[in-house]
């Protein structure tokens, strides 16, 4: 039997049960927090800070925080090809050393981002060196993702894979809650002008001491068992290929469902946690520690509220669970934006945190349908390339977009309508799907095998 056949017909060794599966969730979360943390920061940061700081004044506030969201976008246009290199990397070295790797990156750029001075002082260098900082941030992290859910995907038992791959998911809501305090803490121990000077550095200067604890984390964690089976069958038979180019050869359909169900996830996030900000604090004057404080309430909540739909994701299947998401998601800025309008505090903190609870019906279970779409030869690359190209056009144009409607009509109407239409695309994405629920990754590998002529359909 060749190794190709033996790949495809010898099941792997059965996931981790207890503390040795606790303990990949907790290597993949960890690392996801640090990278979140940052690139939430800088997201909070472009909306309070940066277009005061780095860009001179025009007289518009909204002006300045355009200027910042487009320096934001770069981070997003640069996640795809992080995510083609690390994706390549991923599915030939591991997804252990390329997390290794990013973590370190992610890290150094968000460090240096506390170090450069204003607008004042550098003139135009000032955004140009937070652009290139931004780039370098945004290529590590869209390695960074597709590692992090296939670390855990790939360990976990098929009935309940959803449930233990939304945890890294989870993460993320830590990730932008722990930004968000340490904003929070400064915005109040600080004056204005103190803040606006020097306190925001110090959110950003924090990360390298969480950068070396996920670093640390994720040097004990190792490779999944149908992972190692794949490689060595990469490396002992010139019959398969992997990665970016085999990918998007032979399973495009894969890659373009996996950006449809991202479109109005990614569009919908980027709405909630900083286009709110904006229409907040340009149309309402909200105060920022208010603002924050929302944040951190609706945050929390949404880290509770993931791990509960992956269990509804095993349970009830990948397609209703995520169709709740997208049909319901569509409704959130028509009862949303008159809830801001009241300003009252605690009907402010109910909008956001619905908004992110309605999110999560489409976030928790991303990583198990994702991961069950393509085979382990090219999952890295596939599940890294489908996700992270849509968020150029989704969560980087998303607050730019809206900020923009906001500042040539005075209404979020036009917003609310953009994500209708993004709602509507995912929606038909997520109709195309086969149901996966229960699934064996195996069986995902050896229906690969199949199609490629190296294991005879009568095997099994």
């Amino acid at each position: 039997m060749s190794v190709s056949q033996r790949s495809a017909s010898t099941p792997a060794a059965p996931a981790p049960k207890g503390a040795g599966l606790k303990k990949i969730v907790a290597a993949s979360m960890v690392g996801t927090v640090v990278e979140w943390y940052e690139f939430f920061l800088y997201a909070t940061a472009a909306t309070l800070v940066f277009g005061k700081y780095f860009f001179p004044p025009t007289g518009n506030d909204l002006d300045g925080i355009i200027q910042a969201f487009l320096t934001y976008a770069v981070g997003f246009v640069a996640r795809p090809l992080g995510g083609i290199v690390f994706g390549q990397i991923g599915d030939k070295l591991g997804r252990k050393p390329t997390l290794q790797l990013t973590i370190v990156i992610i890290g150094v750029s968000t460090f240096l981002m506390g170090c450069l001075p204003g607008f004042a002082s550098l003139g135009y260098w000032a955004p140009a060196l937070l652009v290139i900082l931004r780039f370098v941030q945004g290529f590590a992290l869209g390695g960074e993702w597709g590692g992090a859910v296939l670390l855990v995907a790939e360990h976990s038992p098929n009935k309940s894979r959803a449930f233990w791959s939304s945890w890294p998911q989870a993460a993320v809501p830590v990730g932008n809650l722990l930004a968000t305090l340490v904003l929070y803490i400064m915005s109040n121990v600080l004056s204005s002008a103190d803040f606006l000077g020097w306190g925001w550095r110090v959110a950003f200067w924090l990360s390298a001491v969480i950068v070396f604890v996920g670093y640390y984390i994720r040097t004990h964690v190792s490779e999944a068992p149908i992972f190692l089976e794949a490689k060595a069958q990469l490396e002992e038979s010139q019959a398969v290929s992997y990665g970016v180019g085999e990918v998007i050869r032979k399973y495009p359909k894969g890659i373009l469902q996996s950006m449809g169900l991202r479109f109005a996830e990614n569009i919908m996030y980027y709405l909630v946690v900083s286009f709110s900000i904006v229409y907040l604090k340009s149309v309402h004057k909200y105060d920022t520690s208010s603002l924050l404080l929302a944040l951190l309430i609706a945050h929390l909540t949404h880290f509770l509220i993931i791990p509960q739909i992956g269990r509804l994701v095993d349970s009830w299947g990948r397609k209703p669970v995520y169709l709740i998401g997208a049909i319901t998601g569509a409704t959130w800025p028509f009862f949303a934006f008159p809830m801001f309008d009241t300003r009252n505090p605690a009907i402010i903190v109910l909008a956001v945190t619905i908004g992110l609870c309605l999110h999560g019906f489409m976030y928790a279970g991303q990583p198990a349908i994702m991961s069950e779409l393509f085979p382990t030869r090219m999952r890295y690359a596939g599940v890294s390339l489908g996700s992270q190209v849509t968020s150029i056009f989704a969560g980087s144009l998303a607050p730019l977009l809206a900020t923009q409607w906001l500042k040539d009509t005075g209404s979020w109407l036009p917003t609310a309508i953009y994500l209708v239409v993004a709602c509507v695309i995912t929606t038909v994405a997520v109709l195309t799907l086969k149901e996966t629920k229960g699934i064996a990754l195996e069986d995902v590998d050896r229906a690969d095998a199949e199609r490629e002529g190296l294991v005879p359909a009568a095997a099994h």
